[in-house]
This record gives C-alpha cells, structure tokens and sequence, in this order.
C-alpha cells in the first residue's frame, strides 16, 4: 500500500509540473527569442539613425566606421552598411570582394534599399551558425541600408539554460514530494498493516490483539474501531462454543451411559413380549450416544483451525483394520486391505482415522453377511505433460462394500447432515457422511460415492499427497486454506 500511495503522489505532482513546466519553458524560450530580436532591431535603427546622421554631413569616413565597431562589439554580432546602390561603406569585419559584391543580393538588405521594410528580421545560416539577421533603411530616402547579424547560439544556451534549471527544479519537487509522500504513505499504511496483521492472525484461529486504533486517517480509525468489537466479538463466540462442547461432551455422556445400562438392567425384568421394544430403546440410547458425539466432533472441527500435516494414511489404514476386522467377522463380513506404496497424505491430525471410522461403520450396517468390505488405496500421479509444472500427486482412499447402495439423487444428499436414505439400517445417525466430508475440504481433499461394480457403494476420499511428483519439487506445507483437488470421476 505504502508503494501504491507514493506512487499516486509522486504522479500526480509529475503530471502538476509537467503542466506548469513545459508552458513555462515554451514562454521563456519565445520571450527570450522575441528580447534578442528587439534589440537587434533597435541596434540596427540605432545604427541607422547613426549613419544617416554622418552621411547628411559627409562625415561617414571618419566616425561611422567606429560606431559600427562599437555596435558590433556590444551585440556580439556583425554590422554591415551599405550606401544606396548596395556598395559597402563600412562593415565591423573585414569582407572579401565577392562578399562585397553579394551584399545587394541579400533579401533583407534588397528590401531595406527598395525602402518596403522599415525593419526585416531573418534568420539564416551562414557557415553552419546561424544568425538573427536585420536589415534596417538608413534614411527615408533610402539612401544605404543597415544589415546587422546576431548569432543565436547565445540564445539557444540561455534556452537549454532554462530548460535545464526548470528539469531540476521538477526534479527537487518530486524528490521533496516523493519524501513528504512516503511520510504520508507510511503513517496511513501503518494502522492498516496492522489490520491485515490482526486479520491473519485472527483467520488463523488465534486471538488477534486489539489493534490501536489512535493512528491513521479517521476513517482507519473506524475501521480499526470495528474491526476490535468483530474480533472481541468472534473470541467470546469461539469461547462460548468451545466451553459448549467441553461441557456438553462431559454432561450427555454420562446420562447417555446411565440410560443405557438401566435398560440392560430391565432386561431380566421384561418379559418376552415388551423385549423388542426394550431392545429398539437400547438400539436408539446407543444411536443418540454416536450423534451427540458425531456433532461435539464437528463443532471441535469447525471452532479449530488446524493445519495439515504429513500422515502416514498406509500404517492408518492398516491400525484401522486390525481395530474393525473383528467386528466385521462378528457380523459375518470380510474386512480386506489393499494398501500399497503411496506415501504420506497431508490431513488434519486424527483426520484419517475418523474418516475411515465413519466410513467402515457404514458399510458394515450395509453389509449383507457373507459379503466383503474392501479397503483400497491408490496414488494419482499427474500426466506426463504436467510433470513439467510440479502438479502435486493425489491419494484415493477407497471404502467399497456390496449393500444395496444408493441412487444418483441419494448420493448428492448423503454428505446432508442428519439425512438418511429410505429404507437405512436402524442406528445411523446421518452425521458420518457429513463429517467426513468436512474432514475431507479442511484436509484439502475432496469426498464423493460412486457404485461400486459389485452393486453396492464406492465411498472416495482424495487428499493431498505430501511427497513430490516425479521430477517435481517438494510441495510445501500448506496454510490453513483449503486446496481444490481434483474433480472426481461420476
């Protein structure tokens, strides 16, 4: 901001100088032209007067000679005076004959002698220097004429001169500008640098520091005015929340275990026509247990912004399936690990585990018995095109079982949370799906179903890969930002 502020001033006042500068020097240089021209012609009429002067008295021999001289030496020029017929009578500088000669042939002194021109001012090149010439009629009658040379160059320095001291000047009111601005610049960027400070930490989960709010223009002032309530806001609301879900993960769980073990204490009480519904009590205590934990996980999940880091998602899977593997033969179906080389995956600590818990415990309740439940993983390497820009790899974890799957429609709503599809298997909660998804975008994946080719339903979950592709760079660690995957195969 700093940069962009003193850029704005330091053009502004470049366009201000350029408007008032090139006029300026535009005037001066045809004032002074117009200054040099005046006073050659007013030595020329000087020296006219002179001579007509020393002609009426017969006195051109003696004195005209050296007024012509003086002129001469006072305008830095040359003085030719010729007598009626365009011979020379005087000159403050030898003449050769054909000099002398050509003078009558000169424009100006051609028209001072026809007398059409009282004064005629010229300029020519005489030799490669040129010269401000008049001409001048000595007398009314015409009898000789005054042809007075200046050479510019004088004038043309004293141009460059002011053209020069008015560059500089400019120059000194950009460099003043340009030090005044950055002053300016950095007392107003100061508060908002602060701002962007306390935003960045803010938006990284942490508790950003009021911003001082006594520097700046007013209205960052406001802005920083507001921006402290937002964000004392924000933390009382993040505080309010995260002492919700400690106090309301201690206060559910322990009635929710209560309830429960009362209704396997009136097992032996019921008799055998009240124990299905004693049983279904049971089933929906043990459901609200796994909601309520499935919604403290997602509060915690939104209230902390965490940053991805590297998983190990082989040795994951792998913990996972020893942990779920009995329970599936308890129900009758196959648990199978297809787990290759893939490397770590960049997730959210504790990620990879609640995604893979979800998705096994819904395919068990969708599995048939003697069915198989796969878990599989596979690396996306990019195209060989694309190896040139150092496009990240991607890992595909794979869910697959052999339920009843779903429609196309039902696999849209299944990431919904509390939806559930017609005809599900009693105990879901219809937070699984939803969490997993959650999990997914803040580990900078993506999740999505597809059927499965057995019939039953393909849940995919792509997450980053921590390792570089071939012949790429290391990926750096991401910020908490999510990073878009790739879309996934319908």
């Amino acid at each position: 901001m700093t940069r962009r502020l003193l850029i704005g001033y330091l053009t502004l006042a470049a366009l201000v100088l350029l408007c008032l500068e090139i006029p300026l020097g535009f005037v001066y240089s045809r004032g002074e032209r117009e200054r040099v021209a005046d006073a050659a012609r007013d030595e020329a009429e000087s020296v006219s007067a002179y001579a007509a002067l020393s002609l009426a008295a017969d006195r051109a021999g003696q004195s005209l000679p050296e007024r012509v001289a003086h002129c001469a030496e006072r305008i830095g020029g040359k003085v030719v005076v010729v007598d009626g017929s365009g011979e020379l009578l005087t000159a403050s500088y030898p003449l050769s004959g054909r000099a002398a000669r050509a003078l009558p042939t000169r424009p100006g002194i051609t028209a001072a002698l026809r007398g059409t021109s009282a004064v005629d001012v010229r300029t020519s090149t005489i030799g490669g220097v040129e010269y401000l010439s008049v001409a001048a009629p000595v007398s009314q009658g015409a009898r000789g004429a005054v042809w007075l040379t200046v050479p510019t160059r004088t004038v043309h320095e004293r141009i460059h001169r002011a053209w020069l001291l008015l560059g500089a000047g400019g120059l000194g009111v950009l460099a003043a500008v340009g030090v005044l601005g950055y002053a300016i610049a950095r007392w107003t960027g100061r508060p908002i640098r602060e701002l962007e400070r306390a935003t960045y930490e803010l938006a990284d989960g942490g508790l950003a520091a009021p911003v001082t709010i006594t520097k700046g223009p007013p209205e960052v002032r406001r802005l920083a005015a507001a921006f402290n309530r937002t964000a004392a806001r924000l933390a009382h609301l993040l505080a309010s929340q995260h002492a919700f879900a400690g106090e309301a993960s201690h206060q559910l769980r322990t009635p929710l275990a209560a309830l429960r073990l009362r209704l396997e204490n009136l097992e032996p009480n019921v008799s055998a026509r009240g124990r299905p519904s004693l049983t279904a009590a049971v089933t929906e205590t043990d459901r609200l247990s796994r909601m309520v934990e499935g919604l403290l996980a997602m509060a915690r999940l939104e209230e902390d912004a965490v940053t991805p880091g590297p998983v190990d998602v082989g040795a994951v899977c792998a913990e996972r399936h020893r942990t779920w593997e009995p329970l599936f033969e308890r129900q009758g179906v196959a648990l199978v690990l297809f787990a290759g080389s893939v490397g770590p995956v960049l997730a959210l600590p504790g990620a990879v585990e609640q995604i893979l818990d979800n998705l096994l415990s819904n395919a068990l309740r969708a599995s048939p018995p003697d069915s198989t439940v796969t878990m599989e993983l596979r690396l996306l390497v990019p195209a060989r095109r694309a190896l040139r820009d150092a496009r990240p790899c991607w890992v595909d974890l794979h869910v697959t079982d052999e339920g009843p799957g779903m429609t196309p429609d039902q696999r849209v709503r299944a990431f919904d949370r509390f939806w559930r599809a017609p005809g599900a298997p009693k105990g879901g909660t219809g937070l699984g799906l939803s969490l997993v998804q959650r999990l997914a975008h803040a580990s900078g994946g993506e999740a999505r179903l597809h059927p499965a080719a057995t019939g039953g339903l393909d849940a995919v979950v792509r997450l980053p890969s921590a390792e570089p592709p071939p012949g790429g760079h290391p990926l750096a660690k991401p910020g908490p930002r999510r990073r878009e995957a790739p879309a996934l195969p319908a």
